[in-house]
């Protein structure tokens, strides 16, 4: 999901190599490794296609430019072998009417009937291959598995930046049979612009929301940001190891509590570094965990038992937007609270919303993370915003500082 982005900035970094804008596809069969890990519903409808609906630039690309295409996905998480839920071909109907032409499924990755289709593939014409995690060597990277699914095609895209951190076959492995010509898809290259625009090359100063439940998962990610944010604001449960670290009463909030001496050297950390430190004044407290416990709103550091913090409060908000208005750039990971139940949801659309306000008035603003792409999608605000990461675990490592198995494999 791009809002004005420019594709040149990821070529700049390409060297000379192929990219999917200036290689020839006419006649050629591209074999695609995308993420179409989809929800489905008990009638194996999709209830979220943002996935499917990223690729369709780059499948529209190869298709215009006289090529055919194979697409090749996980869904799920199947054990030992095929299972109803978790096949491919419930997401035909949905492929074909996006495409606009009649996507052909293979009820096999590498067996006879996925080297048949893809043997009699046309021009123009599109080909669904069967779930790859039928098949355990694909997790496990197995070189003769990646070997059978590269002879299905004449190149490579890798266009599934979800995927990315894994060393899996069809990620990593594969790109080793196609030495001349790998290359990444649209979605993998604006994630890793996007990503760098915001932590390498964006207008200062650089806000950083941090949310979600613990601060045992934003450890790595605070400590990579930490020399490169301007602004750190903490929001979610984590919030509450953090006012516990500095002397607050919690009452039966959630608390990490063999982090909270890690979270006292992150405020010492941040004060060294001339970093901002912002942590909700107030919060939106529950006498239980429900939408229907009773509700009031105190100081996030009073909070007695059996109150408990699910939401930041509205000074909390009020200080955060101030913050943001001043960002030029902001990168957004993790909820404000438990943004599911309606009555604790106030927190997370606020910010979600003071985003749309910095991107209207100039920012670059980067939204990733399961939760925090799920709270923009549910307020309908994701083409609001400079860009929507459709990678969670991907994006937080890259930002991380680590080096992804599915992009080092095309730089190589």
């Amino acid at each position: 999901m791009c809002k004005n982005f420019n594709f040149a900035l990821i070529i700049k970094t390409l060297n000379n190599m192929q990219t999917i804008d200036n290689y020839n596809f006419k006649d050629k069969k591209a074999l695609i490794r995308v993420d179409f890990n989809v929800p489905l519903d008990s009638q194996y409808h999709i209830t979220d296609t943002n996935r499917i609906d990223a690729t369709i630039t780059t499948i529209t690309k190869i298709l215009n430019g006289g090529g055919s295409v194979i697409l090749m996905s996980h869904l799920g998480r199947p054990k030992g072998g095929p299972e109803e839920k978790f096949s491919l071909k419930h997401l035909v109907p949905y492929l074909s009417q996006k495409l606009k032409v009649p996507v052909k499924f293979a009820d096999d990755c590498i067996g006879q009937s996925a080297i048949d289709l893809a043997g009699s593939l046309k021009p123009g014409e599109v080909l669904l291959l069967e779930n790859l995690r039928f098949y355990k060597e694909e997790e496990k990277g197995d070189k003769e598995f990646a070997r059978k699914l590269s002879v299905l095609g004449d190149m490579y895209v890798n266009d599934a930046f979800g995927t990315a951190h894994r060393a899996h076959a069809s990620t990593a492995i594969i790109a080793e049979f196609f030495p001349e010509t790998k290359m990444f898809g649209y979605v993998m290259a604006n994630e890793i612009s996007a990503i760098d625009k915001c932590l390498k090359d964006g207008k200062r100063p650089l806000t950083a929301i941090l949310g979600g439940a613990k601060v045992s998962t934003k450890i790595e990610i605070i400590t990579h940001l930490m020399d490169k944010v301007d602004n750190l604001i903490i929001g979610g449960g984590m919030m509450f190891t953090f006012i516990k670290a500095l002397g607050g009463e919690i009452g039966a909030s959630m608390v990490e509590e063999e982090y909270v001496e890690l979270a006292k050297n992150i405020v010492e950390g941040a004060k060294t570094l001339g970093v901002n430190l912002y942590i909700p004044a107030d919060a939106v407290l529950a006498d239980a965990f429900s939408n229907d416990a009773n509700k009031k709103t105190s100081s996030a550091y009073d909070i007695q038992v059996p109150w408990m913090g699910l939401d930041i409060g509205p000074s909390a908000c009020a200080k955060f937007n101030h913050v943001i208005e001043q960002s030029g750039t902001i990168l957004w990971n993790g909820p404000m609270g438990v943004f599911e139940m309606n009555n604790y949801e106030a927190g997370t659309k606020f910010i979600a919303l003071a985003l749309v306000k910095a991107t209207e008035n100039g920012a670059f603003t980067l939204v990733g993370g399961g939760d925090s792409v799920a709270a923009i999608n549910k307020y309908n605000l994701a083409d609001k915003v400079s860009y929507v990461s459709t990678g969670g675990g991907a994006m937080l490592e890259y930002i991380e500082g680590k080096q992804l198995p599915g992009i080092k494999a095309i730089m190589e």
